[in-house]
């Protein structure tokens, strides 16, 4: 079969198409959600490095996923925010912007994951091991376990994005408001077959290991606090933990709901903005978790308390 040879370096996006009512308000809405989760997690990133008193393995590890939502916020939304002002024959994108969205938007993805997996470890050293808890999470014990969690992410995201890439094109119409890697191989009229393999064989290994990791450090963890009689550790261990496992909910629900919509056809549209509401929603959610939950975390409580009461202000003077 011969390769598309017409614009092929060029791709159409589907995106999201609105009413001519509700275009400006669906703009200046994502438009809000993203300065919000881009201001919360920058300040989060800038606190956490000024404030000596949160230079704790806990929140440095929580670094990681501020600067994963980040990452995933800036590849989606700014390019998002043009083509909804932009009628459907506009919205054009590079193949090779296109690879690149799709790599990092999985790679990001993933590493939110492979995160919070490293955080359940952290979490379960400082309630199962207490003593050990200084001696076990050094500074290199915190790189080694930040490295992994970006780095086998990325090896295995690369592999798949490859698979994609070798595939010749035939079409330039991406089924999608945004580039991913099943974007990428519905391109080609070649059989996909391993692609489709190795992206089961990599969902199902993500998934195991990270249900895996939360449900047996958990489990060990409410071992531990249903034989001890120490309540001070007790409420200690459910405000630590549910303020992680809350965060791990989050984030798989939105997911995994997005994921379960490619099923129904007839959902599309609302699969569309699951999709992109997976990337802003985690996002704005992680750090206002961890700054009402922890207790070490004043500073934090007291700076989202006055961007909230900002956005609030900023949407009611939109109102009027």
């Amino acid at each position: 079969m011969e390769n598309f040879t017409y614009n092929s370096f060029m791709l159409q996006l589907e995106g999201i198409d609105f009413t001519k009512d509700v275009v400006y308000t669906a703009f200046f809405l994502f438009l809000a959600f993203y300065i919000f989760a881009m201001t919360l997690n920058l300040a989060f990133l800038i606190l956490v490095i000024t404030e000596k008193n949160l230079h704790q393995p806990m929140y440095i590890l929580f670094c990681n996923l501020t600067v994963s939502d980040i990452i995933a916020a800036t590849e989606v939304f700014p390019r998002l925010l043009v083509d909804i002002l932009r009628p459907p024959s506009e919205r054009l994108i590079s193949y090779y912007e296109c690879v690149v969205q799709a790599f990092l938007t999985q790679w990001v993805s993933s590493t939110s994951h492979t995160v919070l997996m490293i955080m359940a470890f952290d979490r379960y050293v400082a309630i199962c091991n207490p003593l050990r808890y200084s001696a076990i999470m050094t500074t290199s014990m915190l790189v080694k376990l930040s490295v992994s969690a970006w780095g086998v992410p990325f090896l295995f995201v690369s592999v798949l994005i490859g698979l994609s890439v070798r595939l010749n094109r035939c079409r330039t119409f991406v089924s999608n408001p945004l580039c991913d890697n099943a974007s990428l191989f519905k391109l080609s009229c070649e059989s996909v077959e391993i692609n489709n393999i190795y992206g089961l064989f990599y969902t199902v290994l993500l998934l195991v290991a990270s249900v895996g990791c939360i449900v047996l450090t958990y489990g060990k963890i409410a071992v531990i606090c249903l034989t001890s009689k120490n309540k001070t550790m007790k409420k200690k261990a459910l405000k630590t933990c549910s303020t992680h496992l809350v965060v791990y909910l989050v984030l798989s629900f939105s997911g995994f709901s997005a994921i379960a919509l490619h099923r129904f056809p007839q959902y599309s549209y609302y699969r569309k903005i699951l999709t992109i509401l997976f990337y802003i929603i985690p996002g704005s959610l992680n750090t206002i978790i961890y700054g009402i939950q922890s207790k070490e975390s004043k500073e934090i409580r007291n700076f989202l308390s006055e961007k909230i009461k900002t956005h609030q202000c900023f949407q009611l003077k939109n109102n009027k």
